[in-house]
Formats: structure tokens, C-alpha cells, sequence
């Protein structure tokens, strides 16, 4: 079916304007409202407790969102096209950051060195690594017009395996295991022979048997798949800090039954009894404080955003645009999955945080690029 043209006696602003995608936009919205309100409500007390201002976690996720409803806005504005061009270049970039993240001007807690402490502010370099990944492969695949042979897939895997081997030496799983994610999906719609796809896979489980063999995770990995294992043991809750968090954590979500404890008055977020609350763990006080009901209605917008890319995807002008919208889908669908699915023990434990939700401003900002870049594909799918 042929796509409408534009009307040329518009502006062309406004000609976009008129098909900006207004349920991918409110959706998001939304979603970042109620996690600024749920970072909130996870670190008032403790915040209190210490004697510091209990708003302090709630001004700086409202900042992080304003930021990235800035950097949505200007990725929306500028035509898809110019941004896919630059690829290459927020590859290159986000490896170099990468690298100088791992050396002595990087930032080490807990076991982990992923950050550059800038002020109050930290910024991970690996979540703006998959929307570079996102952009690069965009790039390669469509100067090569969906033409992908050995020779080409092998280039591709190679552009993956960079980013993805440079963040899990962080060491830093979960957003390693997204990167890894979002490269399979942009594979499988950049058009790759379903036989090519099938070794990839096979050679991807085959590394996953030996790198567990070999002890490559850390002790701390081991122990959260561990936890996963062995959750049904009434043991496990106390004999690692990963089987700690993971029964915690069902506990809480159990306790919203359907409706919710109601907003500030769960008593397993009020005492702090979930580690990592407002990051990995944010899921928990949707669960515990809104219950059921809010915890799938949160859910139901994510899949109103995902839904809304899709279309995208499908309504796209080129491949550049059903490519960008494919890694976009991949990164915030894996992520809402693995989080909740974590919390509630249907998948191991990640530091993969909640899009939107999750306190981190580079998570935030780098989440409303995406939708952005996914605004702009929309708004110029009849060119």
C-alpha cells in the first residue's frame, strides 16, 4: 500500500508534529513520573534517618528525568538519518569512554569500577553503549542494503563483542547480557540467513557452558544464580546476601496483595528491608505499596511503550528506521523483563535497572534517547 505524502503547503515542523506518536510520549511520561515517586518513596526514610534531606534522591531522579525529556526532545527533532550517520562516531566514542572508565580516573564501589564521578552526578558510560551499538549497526547493515553474508556477519559480531567484553570486565553482567541482547534482535530483522542465526546462538550457549566451567564470574555472580537455583530451599534466604535480597524482595511484593499498602506506608520499603531499593530492586515498592494492580499497571504502560514501537517499526519510511526501532524494542523490552522478573524470582538476579523507574540519571537519560530516536523514526515515516 502506498504511503500518503505530506501536505507540502505545511511547514515542514509542523508536518512532523502532526505525527508524533502521542501514545509512545504520554506512556513514557508517565512511566518516569511514577519512578521519581517510587525513588521517593524507597529512600525517604533512610535518608531521614541519616539525618540527610529525604528529598534529596527525589530532586535528583526529577532532574534526571527533565534532562532526558531534553535529550528526547532534541533526538525527536533531529531527522533519524543524521543520527544514524553518526553511528561510527558514538561507537567510537562510548569504547574510548569504556576504556578510560577502567583506568584510575573511573570510580570503584562495590567491587566494580563503571562510573565517572562528576559532582553528585555518576555517568556510566555502558548505558549510553547500547544506544551506540544500536546506532552503529544501524549504519553498517544499511549500507550494505540488508545484504548479509559470513564475511559481514562476522564484522557485526565483532562490533558487538567490543562493548559487550569491555562491560562485563567492569565487571557489569546484566548490562553486558542487554548489549548482547540487542545485538541478536537487530540481527534477526537486519535479515541474517535463519542458519547463520542458529550457530550464533549455539556458539553463544556453548561459551556461556564454558565460561561457567572456567569460574570467569565473579563470587558474587555465581551466588545470585545460586540464589535463582535454590530458592524454593528455606535455607537460602540466609546463606548468601544474594538469597537475602531475593527473599526480601518476594516479600515485599507479597505483601501488596491486590490493592497496595498504599503510597509511603509499605513497611517493607519504609524499614528498609530491601537492599538496593530505588535502584535494581524499584520494582518491589510498585509491588508492595500499589499492589497487584499497580505493579501490572505499570507493566501495561511499558507495553503500551513497547507496542507503540513496534507499530513504529513496522510504519518505518527505511531499514534504517525499523533497525533503530528494533534495538530500542530489544534494550527496554529485556530490561523490564529481567528487572521484574528478578524481583520476583522468575529470573536471576542483574544490576539491570527499571527503564524510567530505576533511580541513575545515565539509565534515565539514555532510556529517553532511545524513545526519542524512536519519535523521530515516526514522525517521518511519509517523507
Amino acid at each position: 500500500m502506498a504511503q500518503r505524502p505530506l501536505d507540502s503547503s505545511v511547514a515542514p515542523g509542523l508536518r512532523y508534529l502532526r505525527h508524533l506518536d502521542l501514545m509512545l510520549l504520554i506512556s513514557t511520561l508517565v512511566i518516569s513520573v511514577i519512578g521519581v515517586l517510587m525513588v521517593y518513596s524507597a529512600t525517604r526514610t533512610k535518608l531521614r534517618l541519616l539525618g540527610d534531606n529525604p528529598e534529596l534522591y527525589l530532586r535528583h531522579q526529577a532532574t534526571y528525568v527533565v534532562l532526558g525529556m531534553v535529550v528526547m526532545v532534541v533526538f525527536a527533532a533531529i531527522d533519524y538519518h543524521r543520527l544514524e550517520e553518526l553511528g561510527l562516531v558514538a561507537y567510537a566514542g562510548v569504547v574510548l569512554l569504556l576504556l578510560a572508565v577502567m583506568s584510575p580516573v573511573g570510580s570503584r564501589a562495590l567491587g566494580a569500577q563503571r562510573w565517572f564521578q562528576i559532582g553528585s552526578f555518576q555517568l556510566q558510560p555502558s548505558s549510553f553503549a547500547v544506544l551506540a551499538l544500536i546506532l552503529a549497526m544501524a549504519w553498517m547493515v544499511t549500507r550494505w542494503h540488508g545484504e548479509i553474508d559470513a564475511k559481514r556477519l562476522g564484522i557485526l559480531l565483532a562490533l558487538g563483542a567490543v562493548p559487550v567484553l569491555l562491560v562485563a570486565v567492569q565487571p557489569d553482567l546484566g548490562t553486558a547480557i542487554t548489549l548482547g541482547c540487542v545485538l541478536g534482535i537487530m540481527l534477526t530483522v537486519s535479515g541474517v540467513r535463519a542458519r547463520y542465526l542458529l550457530i550464533v546462538a549455539g556458539v553463544a550457549v556453548l561459551v556461556t557452558v564454558v565460561g561457567l566451567h572456567l569460574h570467569v564470574l565473579k563470587n558474587y555472580q555465581l551466588d545470585r544464580l545460586d540464589a535463582f537455583l535454590k530458592q524454593s530451599d528455606p535455607n537460602s534466604c540466609g546463606s548468601t546476601s544474594a538469597g537475602y535480597n531475593l527473599c526480601e524482595s518476594k516479600i515485599a511484593i507479597a505483601n501488596g496483595g491486590l490493592t497496595g499498602k498504599g503510597l509511603f506506608h509499605g513497611p517493607q520499603t519504609n524499614l528498609q528491608y530491601v537492599p538496593e531499593q530505588q535502584t535494581d530492586f524499584i520494582f518491589t515498592a510498585v509491588g508492595e505499596q500499589l499492589g497487584f494492580a499497580g505493579a501490572a499497571s505499570l507493566l501495561g504502560l511499558f507495553g503500551i511503550m513497547l507496542w507503540r514501537v513496534v507499530r513504529t517499526a513496522q510504519l518505518a519510511y527505511d531499514q534504517v528506521g525499523t533497525m533503530l526501532c528494533a534495538g530500542v524494542l530489544a534494550y527496554v523490552a529485556f530490561s523490564v523483563f529481567q528487572n521484574a522478573g528478578m524481583t520476583m524470582g522468575i529470573m536471576p538476579i542483574t544490576g539491570i535497572p527499571l527503564p524510567l523507574v530505576s533511580y541513575g540519571g545515565s539509565s534515565t537519560i539514555a532510556t529517553f534517547a532511545g524513545v526519542g530516536m524512536v519519535l523521530s523514526v515516526g514522525m517521518r515515516k511519509y517523507r
